[in-house]
């Protein structure tokens, strides 16, 4: 076996080492360069087309909207207070009911006010006994002065007294038809139809008319939307169309609508000269009881008759120096750039008056991915509200 001696410089001796030993090694080296070069000179298999998203560019009717906050006003209110004083002795009617016109709600003490009345009555009774007592005189005054038994003066005196005989009397009737009235005022009713509030002060307190609300009545089956509109969005929608072909929907707080559109029926004369808005008011059925007086909801009208658009959605829809643009996939699944004319956005849907066209598919996830010229493989958005957004199954 042959022996190869190696000088080490560091501490000056000689080493040995297998000539065998040294030919294995080197053959091992020469076999993993020859495996690095056969793999670096081996073709590269081709790149997978990156998967895109896509929806096609449609056509679609889409109004022209506009949103405005709102303030619900009940169309009646009435606020019910006590009329005369005394004690409380009923209560008629249970909180958030519904009551109709001339339904009892409270009932005050009444015996003070029959007393009254009656006392009112026995007032009248002696009236009229003093006024039947005067015009007998003034009758027997005139007999004796025809007679010229009586003096002129006298007979004057009587017609005086029976004329304020006749006055008592109707004093006294008007004192009657007041403790009448006083007496109907101690029964509180409901002067319309609604939904009544809880009771204020409950049976066996004292009230008068400075005891303050008692309860409220507010009518429910339909109610007024208060919003202001802003002097350049009045003028904008005067020219564009009419009030009756306008839609007026309200939004509620959980993001639903109201199920019954509402009607425009009033446009305030006047200009808040702060915010340079006129207030606007539309009336909306309200069967379900869902709006309520106080109510904040969100007003939208919308033309009724919309026109034609090519849409496509907003997710598709990039922005950068020059503009808007987005990314279409042609017939033979390569990407294109398209520069954008937008005109009205709503629903997560932009109308298009310029730069794609109905039918041509749009990429909607997976743009980052992509550049215009790259080939891809384009598939139809799943399960999708056309708007880019998933919808579960």
């Amino acid at each position: 076996m042959l022996w190869i001696g190696v000088y080490n410089s560091v501490g000056g001796t000689m080493s040995l080492f297998s000539f065998s030993r040294f030919r294995v090694w080197f053959l091992a080296a020469g076999l993993l360069t020859l495996v690095s070069m056969a793999h670096a000179q081996a073709p590269k298999p081709p790149a997978t087309p990156p998967a895109v998203l896509v929806v096609p560019a449609e056509t679609r009717p889409l109004g022209r909207q506009a949103e405005f906050i709102g303030r619900v006003e009940a169309i009646e209110k009435v606020e019910i207070r006590a009329r005369v004083q005394g004690f409380l002795v009923e209560q008629r009617f249970e909180a958030g009911a519904q009551v109709k016109k001339g339904q009892l709600l409270f009932t005050i003490e009444r015996e003070p006010f029959e007393a009254a009345l009656a006392q009112r009555k026995a007032q009248l009774a002696a009236a009229e006994a003093t006024l039947k007592n005067a015009a007998a005189q003034l009758e027997r005054y005139k007999t004796l002065e025809s007679r010229q038994v009586a003096s002129q003066a006298q007979l004057d005196v009587n017609v005086a007294e029976e004329a304020r005989a006749r006055a008592s009397v109707m004093e006294a009737k008007a004192a009657i038809q007041d403790a009448e009235i006083k007496l109907s005022y101690t029964e509180i009713k409901s002067p319309i139809d609604g939904r009544v509030g809880r009771e204020a002060v409950t049976p066996g307190n004292l009230v008068s008319p400075e005891t303050g609300v008692l309860t409220t009545v507010v009518r429910t089956d339909e109610m007024h939307v208060l919003f202001p509109v802003t002097q350049a969005e009045l003028i904008k929608a005067r020219r564009e169309t009419k009030v009756e072909k306008l839609s007026v929907k309200a939004r509620l707080a959980d993001g639903s609508f109201l199920p019954q559109s509402g009607k425009m029926d009033f446009l305030d004369v006047l200009v808040d000269p702060r915010t340079d808005g006129q207030l606007v008011r539309a009336v909306f059925p309200n069967p379900d009881g869902m709006l309520t007086d106080g109510q904040t909801v969100r007003v939208t009208i919308e033309q009724t008759a919309p026109k034609e658009f090519t849409v496509v959605p907003l997710a598709a829809v990039a922005t950068d120096q020059a503009g808007r643009f987005l990314y279409v996939v042609n017939k033979d699944d390569v990407v294109e750039e398209r520069r954008l004319k937008l005109g009205m956005e709503r629903d997560g849907l932009a109308a298009v008056s310029e730069g794609v066209a109905a039918g041509e598919r749009v990429i909607v996830q997976g743009q980052q991915r992509v550049k215009p010229g790259a080939k891809v493989n384009p598939q139809p958005m799943p399960l999708a509200d056309k708007t880019g957004k998933d919808v579960a199954p």
